[in-house]
């Protein structure tokens, strides 16, 4: 056979072997846990001690200041979720619960630095910026088991993103744990079996 048949004949075996691989349409999975943390501990401080105050915050509250005050605050940087479940922590290795007094605001920031999602963590009344009525995540509560908190649905499935954290606090102490994001793969799904009775 002529070499310049052989060569035709094997591009053309290449050409239909990459027609016929099927397009990956979602990414893979990570099954490496990720952690980041958000916010650094600050101990108990009196509320009134705290300067700085979030004007475009209110909480309708009978028992303190509608207009919180910031107890510090944490930004991370550019993040993938691919997939994985994310929750919060106090520990980077995904074992310890966290605390908070009162609440933390947690912001989605797109590529742009646009907000795109805003949920509160803690132990608040209803929040409100301007006429929007800030989700609350999870119980209402001081403090927190480890992983209870997820927002794997604040987070969006593959476009980068970063999370702004603010703790607020309305009266008598301020304070925060360590709390870390721990990005991990999800739990498998409880077969059928499992979910039917005897």
């Amino acid at each position: 056979m002529h070499p310049r048949t052989i060569l035709l004949a094997a591009a053309l075996g290449l050409m239909a072997c990459a027609r016929n691989t099927p397009a990956t349409t979602t990414a893979p999975v990570s099954s490496t846990p990720r952690s980041v943390r958000l916010v650094v501990d600050a101990p108990p401080q009196e509320t009134a001690t705290f300067d700085k105050v979030r004007e475009d915050i209110e909480v309708d509250t009978e028992e303190g200041e509608r207009t919180p005050r910031v107890v510090t605050f944490g930004e991370t940087p550019v993040l993938r979720r691919d997939g994985q479940r994310a929750q919060l922590y106090g520990d980077a290795k995904g074992t310890l619960g966290f605390s908070v007094d009162n609440f933390m605001l947690l912001e989605v920031l797109d590529a742009q630095n646009t907000v795109k999602r805003r949920a509160v963590v803690g132990f608040t009344d209803s929040v409100h910026m301007g006429k929007e009525l800030v989700d609350n995540v999870g119980r209402r509560a001081f403090t927190f088991e480890p992983g209870e908190v997820d927002i794997t649905e604040l987070l969006p499935e593959s476009d980068p993103f970063r999370i702004r954290v603010t703790i607020l606090d309305s009266w008598g102490v301020g304070r925060v744990s360590d709390v870390y994001l721990v990005l991990s793969a999800e739990a498998p799904r409880a077969a059928e079996d499992d979910l039917r009775g005897n």
